[in-house]
């Protein structure tokens, strides 16, 4: 393939418009042809050489496009990937992956099957705070690990106008959205865990899809506990690390969906980096003080998505690993219906 890769996304609400299409639009190796937009034309002015398409066929059935973005509501992910699969299109996937294990296996062996790439965004592994700790991680700083907690804190008391989160659909609820974020982080970080305790909640009134989780995994000698709620007005920390040797509390979260949604894209300077009044604070045995936050990268995920189709390089975010975020989601419900710890087979 020597010419751009022509790329369909299959919607323009804010995933396209802030996750995706700014990847795209500037990297000049991807060229969006079409935007599936059933009856708006938000994309007109913002990606003005695409075609605004109003049914899917229409980019199926297009032999010129090399890969299909699904960024529609998760209930009809596993049904739109496997038929642009089926007609030959490399396919990204919006998180979560699937909404059941048994849906995203016959993803992975079609894929397989046809010789083509398939990608789940889990863009939270480009966060700054995520590569950061990666960085205090691997230079052993907090000694060895025993405690980490990661949260998604949010105060929407309100039930949101968006019907497919907030009634009963496949996938809806913050377990599947912001949970496979969670999960994600922890299986990159850790590992699979030996086991799993949670605890789901709808606290809202008039609630129907969980609102509130608070994870635990367990592994050989710490745990990583993963929170999310709708009712927290006062925002607690992003992360917490403890070891035996120091801590590690960062507030607030990546600055770059801010920066995309008031027009700041990769190559802006500043993009991705972090103001240095919300870095995070270590305290170890050298001593206490705020510690620079790494840069935070979501371009890369576009940019390696390109290097795997074009020039077969390995793909950074596997499906077999979204697989897995799955895998600990269904095991999160059985713990949480049964009330106990679910032992996991590694």
């Amino acid at each position: 393939m020597s010419h751009s890769i022509n790329t369909a996304l299959t919607s323009f609400g804010m995933s396209g418009q802030v996750f995706h299409a700014p990847f795209l639009l500037n990297n000049p190796n991807f060229t969006i042809t079409k935007i599936l937009e059933r009856t708006k034309t938000n994309s007109a002015t913002k990606v003005p050489n695409s075609i605004i398409v109003r049914t899917y066929q229409e980019i199926l059935e297009d032999p010129k496009i090399d890969l299909v973005v699904v960024n529609t509501p998760n209930y009809l992910h596993f049904e739109m990937a496997k038929q642009a699969l089926q007609y030959g299109k490399h396919v990204v996937l919006e998180k979560p992956f699937t909404n059941t294990v048994e849906e995203g296996i016959e993803l992975i062996d079609l894929a397989k099957q046809k010789g083509l790439v398939l990608s789940v965004y889990h863009n939270r592994r480009f966060d700054n705070g995520h590569k950061t700790i990666i960085e205090i991680l691997n230079k052993k700083l907090l000694g060895n690990l025993k405690i980490f907690e990661s949260s998604f804190d949010r105060f929407r008391p309100e039930i949101g106008p968006k019907k497919w989160k907030e009634e009963e659909n496949p996938g809806a609820g913050i377990l599947y959205d912001l949970g496979s974020h969670l999960i994600d982080e922890a299986l990159v970080l850790f590992g699979q865990p030996n086991s799993i305790y949670a605890d789901l909640q709808i606290q809202r009134k008039n609630g129907e899809v969980i609102d509130y989780f608070d994870i635990k995994l367990y592994y050989d000698s710490y745990v990583a506990e993963l929170k999310s709620g709708m009712l927290m007005k006062e925002l607690g920390p992003k992360y917490v690390l403890h070891g035996d040797k120091g801590s590690y509390i960062k507030y607030g979260n990546d600055p770059q969906e801010e920066q995309l949604m008031n027009g700041i894209f990769p190559g802006s300077k500043n993009y991705g980096i972090e103001e240095k009044s919300n870095w995070g604070i270590l305290n170890n045995e050298s001593g206490r003080g705020a510690y620079p936050t790494v840069q935070g990268t979501y371009q890369h995920f576009y940019e390696n998505i390109y290097q795997t189709i074009v020039n077969g390089k390995e793909l950074l975010i596997k499906p077999e690993e979204a697989l897995d975020v799955i895998l600990l989601i269904e095991k999160a419900i059985q713990s949480s219906n049964e009330k106990r710890v679910i032992a996991l087979d590694k």
